[in-house]
């Protein structure tokens, strides 16, 4: 079932992309049955709509960084699916949810946004800063991965920027989860 959903959703996220770059660089697209364009939606608006970023939609709320994702942008967002979440140790989601930790929280988020739009076929191999201050890793050696996290979903668009999606939660070095869980 997990297997299935996961296609699901890269088959969904691939058809967007497709789209939309048949689109040109408008954020807008035309369905069969529509006779006025629709917009595309920020980045908050599509993770909203794709159906598999439940928890990092919970997440950003709890930071109140909805609003900072739903600006001008660009953004590049390596957006851990529900999924990733669902695999980080025990209670800590639970615990970085609470109003205590949300800067820590925020710090985690924004470790995953990047400034500008950067499609998968534009990632270089190296190091590239994030909103948050420090940098990430990416890769292109099996695919294109952000710290070791694999791009499970790439070039999702949204009105301003673009989601990746990943298969794994990424931490800023210097934040310890686990800390969160004794307090």
């Amino acid at each position: 079932m997990k297997a299935f959903r996961r296609s699901a959703f890269a088959a969904i996220a691939i058809a967007t992309a497709l789209t939309l770059s048949a689109c040109g660089s408008d954020a807008e697209t035309v369905s069969e049955e529509m006779t006025e364009p629709v917009s595309v939606g920020t980045i908050v608006d599509v993770a909203v709509g794709a159906g598999n970023f439940g928890t990092l939609v919970a997440a950003v709320t709890a930071a109140d960084l909805v609003e900072t994702l739903s600006g001008e942008g660009p953004f590049t967002v390596f957006a851990p699916t529900d999924e990733a979440f669902a695999a980080l140790p025990a209670g800590v989601l639970d615990a970085l949810l609470l109003p205590e930790n949300k800067a820590v929280l925020a710090q985690i988020l924004t470790y995953h946004v990047v400034s500008g739009m950067v499609m998968a076929a534009d990632v270089t191999d190296g190091e590239v800063a994030t909103v948050e201050g420090q940098n990430v890793t990416l890769s292109t050696m099996d695919g294109v991965t952000v710290n070791g996290a694999k791009v499970i979903a790439a070039d999702v668009m949204a009105s301003n920027g673009v989601i990746h999606a990943i298969d794994a939660v990424i931490l800023p070095p210097g934040v310890d989860v686990a800390a969160l869980l004794n307090k």
